[in-house]
This record gives C-alpha cells, sequence and structure tokens, in this order.
C-alpha cells in the first residue's frame, strides 16, 4: 500500500510535465529570431505543408525580410498554412517568376469571340416589334433649298438647291444652281449635276458624277470636295470637264455669324476660273467671275424657314474684263436682294 502511495504523486508528476512541454515548445519558437536563417538550399518542392497546422503559433514577431525564398516552391501546399499574423510589408518577392502564373479565371482580359452576338440580341427574342434597325443604316431623304431670292437691279430670281437620298455613308445627291431672266428673252442660266456622294473624314465630303451647263448647252463630268474649313468656314470646291476638253472650277465659302438664336449675318464669296477661252460663250482662260454676297437672315419655324435680305455683288476678273466691253456688257453689277432659305 504504501509503494502506491508513493508512486501516485510521481505519475501525477510526470502526465504534467508532459501536457507542459507543448506549450513550452511553442513559447520557444515564438521568440525565435528567423532573421538569419538561410532556407536558400533547402528543397522544399515535395514538402506537404497541408497538415501543418500553424493556427496556434505566433508569427506577428517573426522578421522576413531577410528570408531567402529564391527556391523552388511551386509544389508547396500552403492552404493549410494560417499566415493571417504574418507581416509581409518587409517581404521582397522581387525574384519571384510570375510569367508561369494562370491568371486566365481572374476578371478582366479579351472576351471571347462568341461573347456577344452579331445583331446585339444575345439569343433574345424581338417580339412583337421586330427587329431594331441601327441609325447609320436607315435609309433618309432630305431636300436643302439654300437661296431663293430675287434681285431688285438686275431682275432676275436666283436659286441654290441640294436634295438627297441614301445613309451617313453613301448618298445620291441632286444639286442645282443659277439664275432665272424675269424680262425680255426670260433667259435660265444653270448648272445641274447628279452625282454619288460619300464622307471622305470627320470634316470633309467627296462628290462625284454628271453635270450639265444650259449657258453652253454642254455636258461634262463632275469631280467635288465640301466640307467645313477651321473656324467653321464651309467650303466647297467642285470641277467640270465638259465634253469638248474645257474645264471650269468653281470656288466657294460661306460663314454663318449668329447674332442671337434668331438672327443669323451670312457672308459668302465665289470664284469661277476656266481652262481655255471660249469667245462664243463669252468665257477667257483663267479666272472670269468674282461674286460676294452679305445675307441677314431671321430663323423661324424650327430654324427651317429663315427669310433674308441683302446685297450681292459681281465682277469680271481678267480678260474676262476686255471681252465684256468689247461686247457692251456690264463689268460689275450689284443689287439688293431678298428671298427665303428652308431645308425639310
Amino acid at each position: 500500500m504504501k509503494i502506491y502511495k508513493v508512486g501516485l504523486p510521481f505519475i501525477g508528476m510526470s502526465s504534467l510535465m508532459l501536457l507542459m512541454s507543448p506549450l513550452a515548445n511553442a513559447a520557444e519558437m515564438s521568440n525565435m529570431d528567423h532573421g538569419s536563417m538561410d532556407m536558400s538550399g533547402m528543397d522544399m518542392s515535395d514538402m506537404d505543408h497541408s497538415s501543418m497546422d500553424m493556427s496556434g503559433m505566433d508569427m506577428s514577431d517573426m522578421d522576413h525580410s531577410s528570408m531567402d525564398m529564391s527556391g523552388n516552391m511551386s509544389d508547396m501546399d500552403h492552404s493549410g498554412m494560417d499566415m493571417s499574423g504574418m507581416d509581409h510589408g518587409s517581404m521582397d518577392m522581387s525574384g519571384m517568376d510570375h510569367g508561369s502564373m494562370d491568371m486566365s479565371g481572374m476578371q478582366g482580359g479579351k472576351a471571347p469571340a462568341d461573347a456577344r452576338s452579331p445583331d446585339y440580341s444575345n439569343g433574345v427574342p424581338y417580339g412583337r416589334f421586330g427587329k431594331p434597325v441601327m441609325m447609320d443604316s436607315l435609309p433618309l431623304w432630305g431636300v436643302s433649298v439654300d437661296d431663293l431670292g430675287y434681285q431688285f437691279d438686275d431682275d432676275q430670281i436666283n436659286y441654290e438647291f441640294d436634295t438627297w437620298y441614301g445613309t451617313d455613308s453613301n448618298r445620291v445627291t441632286l444639286r442645282s444652281e443659277g439664275s432665272i431672266q424675269t424680262k425680255d428673252d426670260k433667259e435660265i442660266d444653270s448648272l445641274t449635276s447628279l452625282s454619288y456622294w460619300k464622307p471622305l473624314s470627320i470634316f470633309w465630303n467627296g462628290e462625284a458624277g454628271v453635270a450639265y451647263d444650259t449657258e453652253n448647252d454642254k455636258s461634262a463630268v463632275m469631280a467635288g470636295i465640301a466640307g467645313t474649313a477651321p473656324y467653321f468656314i464651309e467650303t466647297d470646291a467642285r470641277a467640270y470637264l465638259y465634253t469638248d476638253g474645257q474645264v471650269r472650277l468653281d470656288l466657294g465659302a460661306e460663314y454663318e455669324w449668329r447674332l442671337d438664336q434668331h438672327w443669323v449675318v451670312i457672308p459668302e464669296v465665289e470664284l469661277t476660273a476656266f481652262s481655255k477661252d471660249d469667245t462664243d460663250n463669252h468665257i477667257t482662260k483663267g479666272f472670269n467671275e468674282f461674286g460676294a454676297d452679305v445675307r441677314l437672315t431671321y430663323e423661324m419655324l424650327s430654324r427651317q424657314l429663315a427669310p433674308y435680305v441683302g446685297i450681292s455683288y459681281e465682277t469680271a476678273l481678267g480678260n474676262a474684263r476686255d471681252l465684256r466691253r468689247q461686247e457692251d456688257e456690264a463689268v460689275d453689277s450689284s443689287s439688293v436682294t431678298a428671298g427665303v432659305k428652308f431645308w425639310f
């Protein structure tokens, strides 16, 4: 009986020491200095860390700044490691190779080829309204009458209009400009063209087609460019190649000086030149005519209708002045004009 009495305290002390030993080891590891540990030569690729329980380890005081982790750790399983208390601010990871990292599952990157259907429906039916139509592919039409006025001193009606049909990328355009005498023989001088219109850039459009000139009763092939020059100056240049080899060049520029929401002052200049002499039609080689007019318009009805009053001036240039004097025609002329411009 004494033997058992003496043995029980001894067994109890031994069991207590065995229970205390893991805690002592954990406390000892928390005070370890890992700053001088060299792990560059250790091959940890085959180590299985999944069963390592590091949740009870205090690694917040560990210094990882001098740890060399350049070794091969690609096969290490860190899924069971709890490193939430570690300080990674001073870790140097500049030597790590991220080229072989597979990030295809992350959000972002290039969209797959079938991410969206060509008609933007994504497989959803259109319903009773049918398939939608994109605005740039819908054919439209328009009419613009830039000038329809009367010149009091010259006793004639001037007009200029164009109408078109098509899309924002391709159009067919019918354009005409000229004058109608209101007395004597009531002669009509006009230049009419039918052309294909297409944008060349953001501010410029190209035209190509055929034309007919009633003044010399000849047809021509036409090519031109029209658009907006710097400072919002509407500019156009058109060349006409007639059947007899004559070339005509028309240049024009127009600016809208807006006084307020309705009143607009529009100055405009025009210049005409020919490639060779044609005395039968009162044409000389070089620049022949220069015209300018200033109109004061008042826009109404959503700016689609604009009556105007103004002054126009025309003069002959170069040898055309001498030719007009020989035929007793006026070299210069000016007139008060009134009319309307509109579009729909």
